[in-house]
């Protein structure tokens, strides 16, 4: 067996050989060779030597060398290489200088960048949990249900300031729609028009007509769980992003006469920072400095989450505790970045950090609170804790709190995938079944086109017991004749019209945890009530295939039973850009390039896909 101290020798050997290649051949080349030879995780992490060698080599030989073989590789336009790899490449470099490339992080890098390495095992940890000093009973079902109220729930808006009317629509950027540079004076194919296109975020008009749309139903309070600026990731600068931010707190405030409590949009290129997805941990040495962020949003939502809470905001890095007035209900607004995968400052350490920024513990401590007073609570935030871009860690150990305080969440909402889904928490995931079901994550669709039809949700609220008793997906059909004029907000369809029947729903129950159990029953059972929720997804409007022969059905099912990411289904087998050609960057995308548009690791995985085709 090789000792501690050779295999130490072997790694100082090769990062120093690599070093040396570096200063005398190009290093493009060195590292498209590199590239090439990443095949599955001993590959990946063996690669991560060379790719430290050259982060020793500074940011901006690091970036240079990251753009060159984008701009070889031709599968993206040069400015959009230049940007992107300019805005992370640092980042990376910095990650590869910080860390140990035989280390716990490696791993966990390969699988940020690569795709390799995946783990579905947490790190252990036991979050501190205070017992229960006022035991709360379960809420129990009224024997007399008063009239519920209103709720509405809005997402992913990426609302592009730069779209244009006319320009082209059918560019060969993720987003188009806008007038970029490289293609001034190219004739026009396909004009883009007042209100959208499904290859464009969304034009400022049809955010207006949304905000108009979520007024006329006169909710006692709206949610929005994040997302706000377009897809331009290679371009996005502070000021553009402050000046989103600002802007569309500006437009709610206009034109949305009830109370709003946003989440800090985590995630994607489209993330509510810049660069993308970029929010280091208070541990982590650089003069990046994200605050802006936070301080954007404390003084643009203080005006609804008040004083108190926007304090929060300020100093919780980005999370807050508010309680609706007149309500006996909190909204607790996580700030899931730190828990996100492509935030690439997670990996610039081998020190375990179960609790990024505290968000965790801050959670805890509200959560008690509200117990203490006998409140209830919903929890909103970006990125769903059970899909794959979800660190398996911070999942498992928001589960166990979730576990801990089931009888005062009484709602968890969240935005992020840009499709009508949900996710179902179990008191025991080897024993899935209705009397286990413990909560569940209700997911919202996008305003942005990208995804399929506009849309948004609208729940009726029991006033007693603040659980849902319905659900309304409405939406604008972005292909009705009279979209381009005057779109048309509809309800798409009735969760308790629709699903209600198929598992015998009581017609006062409320939509429990136990209820969308009952439904992923149905859908094993009847593909018919399936293939209806698969077109759900994307409201009718970028409808994929979905069968048992691709175990597509067995997995969404799966992924519907997983509100903790370690349970989920999906297969990480770092070959997406082998396996999955992009077709005009349509539904084959992964999930997360919904959010995400174009972002590194789609990039590097389509860079070793063309070598090695």
């Amino acid at each position: 067996m090789i000792s501690q101290q050779a295999m130490l020798y072997n790694q100082l050997y090769s990062f120093w050989i690599f070093t040396i290649v570096l200063t005398i051949f190009p290093a493009h080349g060195v590292i498209l060779d590199v590239f090439e030879s990443i095949v599955d995780c001993a590959s990946c992490l063996a690669a991560l030597i060379p790719l430290q060698a050259l982060a020793h080599l500074g940011n901006d030989a690091f970036s240079d060398t990251f753009i060159a073989v984008c701009d070889i590789a031709q599968l993206e336009d040069p400015d959009v290489c230049s940007g992107l790899m300019s805005r992370l490449g640092p980042i990376i470099a910095h990650d590869l200088r910080s860390i140990d490339v035989a280390g716990q992080t490696a791993p966990r890098l390969c699988d940020a960048l690569f795709g390799f390495c995946a783990s579905k095992t947490p790190n252990p940890f036991a979050v501190p949990l205070p017992s229960p000093s006022v035991p709360l009973a379960p809420p129990s079902e009224p024997t007399v249900r008063k009239t519920p109220f209103q709720v509405v729930h809005i997402s992913d808006v990426h609302i592009d300031r730069e779209y244009t009317v006319g320009s082209e629509a059918n560019c060969t950027k993720n987003i188009c729609c806008r007038n970029f540079a490289d293609e001034a004076g190219d004739p026009i194919t396909d004009p883009a028009q007042p209100f959208g296109n499904s290859k464009c975020d969304s034009p400022p008009s049809l955010a207006d007509s949304m905000l108009d749309a979520v007024n006329s139903f006169n909710a006692q309070f709206v949610i929005f769980t994040g997302d706000v600026v377009e897809g331009a990731i290679w371009l996005t600068t502070q000021d553009e992003v402050t000046s989103d931010l600002t802007d569309f707190n500006a437009e709610m405030l206009s034109k949305i006469s009830a109370l709003i409590f946003p989440a800090i949009g985590v995630h994607s290129p489209h993330s509510d920072s810049t660069p993308v997805n970029s929010f280091p941990r208070n541990t982590t040495d650089t003069t990046l400095d994200v605050q802006w962020v936070f301080d954007t949003q404390s003084a643009g939502w203080e005006q609804w989450i008040g004083s108190a809470a926007s304090q929060q905001v300020d100093h919780i890095s980005g999370s807050y505790a508010a309680t609706v007035p007149d309500m006996n209900l909190v909204i607790l607004s996580l700030n899931t970045q730190y828990w996100y995968r492509q935030n690439l400052w997670l990996y610039d350490s081998d020190t375990f950090q179960p609790d990024p920024n505290g968000i965790l513990s801050f959670m805890v401590e509200q959560l008690q609170a509200a117990e203490n007073a006998g409140q209830r609570v919903w929890v909103i935030g970006h990125i769903p804790l059970g899909k794959s871009d979800i660190v398996e860690d911070q999942s498992n150990y928001y589960d166990q709190i979730l576990q801990r305080y089931k009888d005062t969440i009484v709602g968890q909402f969240f935005g992020h995938s840009h499709k009508d889904q949900f996710e179902i928490a179990y008191s025991d995931y080897n024993d899935q079944t209705a009397a286990n079901a413990v909560g569940v994550g209700l997911v919202c669709p996008a305003l942005t086109p990208t995804s399929g039809n506009p849309a948004f949700k609208v729940y009726d609220v029991d006033p007693d017991t603040f659980g849902i008793m319905n659900i309304r997906v409405i939406f604008a059909n972005i292909t009705d004749p009279s979209f381009q004029e005057n779109p048309t907000w509809a309800v798409y369809y009735d969760a308790r019209e629709t699903y209600g029947p198929l598992v015998g729903l009581p017609a006062m129950s409320e939509l429990t945890p136990a209820f969308w159990h009952n439904l992923t029953e149905v859908f094993m059972a009847n593909d018919t009530a399936f293939q209806l929720f698969n077109t759900f997804l994307s409201r009718g409007g970028d409808v994929a295939p979905c069968t048992d022969a691709d175990n597509c059905k067995n997995t969404t099912i799966c992924d519907q039973r997983a509100f903790r990411s370690q349970n989920n289904c999906d297969v990480d087998e770092g070959a997406f850009g082998m396996l999955r050609r992009r077709n005009s960057r349509g539904s084959q995308r992964q999930e997360g390039s919904e959010c995400e548009g174009i972002g590194i690791r789609e990039i590097l995985d389509e860079i070793r896909g063309k070598l090695r085709v």
